[in-house]
């Protein structure tokens, strides 16, 4: 299969870390790098080995050599180039969150429909083969009957950073709740209720937020979410016969799933066959995304989360603001 062709679409952190961990892709490769300055695209790309640069945006879109384009823009502007890149023929992998509303993945999603072309949330963590084996015992009856998902995910950031300002759409709930209502979501479902609180320190934005939900058939779930704590990844899978534990759920840089019954450990082997060939550092997580993506544009395989997905995704983060604001649960 000849490799898809990426261009990236910012300078920031989060395409510096695809475009290294893509290095070892074999779907897809990053060719072309774009940023408002075409000094600071040129920089990039003799930093990050990338074979041109471009100085818009919109010269990016407009390039007949890229096939997809990577969005690593701040939030607020996600859903505006989303939009633009599908109506210029471009498949895009858009950085999560996606959208910040309801309007917006419809949006996005309709453009990718009106073009034929493949419009994708990069929640990279759900196709680490981690993950796809915690789902696979789950389903098998290997913890018995699902009962409590519970997730976490916090972070120190500086106070200059980006995810500090409501106007750039920063937030814990959208930088960090995206991953742990993603995961409660794929293991317990769409929340039927969720009951949520939060911290601002005086900051701009929600700087720490719990939540508990409650979902189909009595699950329950729980996560935790903080900007201004030391780092945790944490992801629990609690059945009636066992639980599951996946170590460092999001970034996969100590990728183990223990699953535990009758007080014994087993710690499982996550790729037995070596297909993913894995490395044992995020660079993984992101070589596997960026794999998995240009495979679908290829046709050679469908993608399991579109439109529904997306949409059910900013409707519990609707929800968790929601309840915030009102100090209630709210039902979706």
């Amino acid at each position: 299969m000849k490799p898809i062709r990426w261009g990236l679409m910012a300078t920031g952190q989060i395409g510096a870390v695809m475009v290294e961990a893509a290095r070892d892709a074999t779907a897809g490769r990053f060719t072309v790098v774009a940023s408002r300055s075409g000094a600071r695209a040129r920089a990039f790309a003799d930093e990050h080995g990338i074979e041109r640069s471009l100085g818009s945006y919109q010269a990016l879109l407009d390039d007949p050599e890229v096939d997809a384009v990577y969005i690593a823009l701040p939030v607020s502007a996600h859903s505006e180039w989303t939009v633009a890149a599908l109506g210029a023929g471009k498949h895009v992998l858009c950085e999560k969150p996606l959208a910040v509303n309801a309007a917006e993945v419809t949006a996005d999603f309709d453009a990718g429909d009106a073009a034929d072309r493949l419009c994708v949330e990069g929640l990279m963590w759900r196709w680490h083969p981690q993950i796809q084996l915690a789902r696979s015992l789950v389903a098998d009856g290997a913890i018995g009957t699902l009962r409590s998902v519970r997730a976490a995910l916090t972070v120190p950031i500086p106070p200059d950073d980006i995810r500090r300002s409501r106007e750039l759409g920063g937030g814990a709930i959208g930088d960090l709740g995206c991953y742990c209502v993603s995961a409660v979501r794929l293991f317990a479902g769409q929340p039927e209720q969720v009951y949520a609180t939060s911290h601002n320190d005086d900051e701009d934005v929600e700087m720490r937020v719990s939540a508990t939900s409650r979902h189909r058939a009595g699950v329950l779930s729980q996560f935790d979410i903080g900007f201004d704590m030391s780092r945790r990844d944490e992801l629990e899978l609690i059945g009636t016969d066992g639980h599951i534990t996946v170590t460092d759920p999001w970034i996969g840089g100590r990728a183990e799933v223990d699953l535990v019954r009758g007080g014994e450990v087993q710690r499982l082997d996550i790729d037995p066959d070596g297909r993913f060939a894995l490395t044992g550092t995020e660079a993984d997580v992101y070589r596997v995304e960026i794999d998995t993506v240009s495979a679908a544009i290829a046709g050679d395989l469908t993608l399991e989360f579109g439109r529904q997905d997306a949409l059910d995704q900013v409707a519990a983060l609707e929800a968790i603001r929601g309840s915030i604001e009102r100090g209630s649960p709210v039902s979706l």
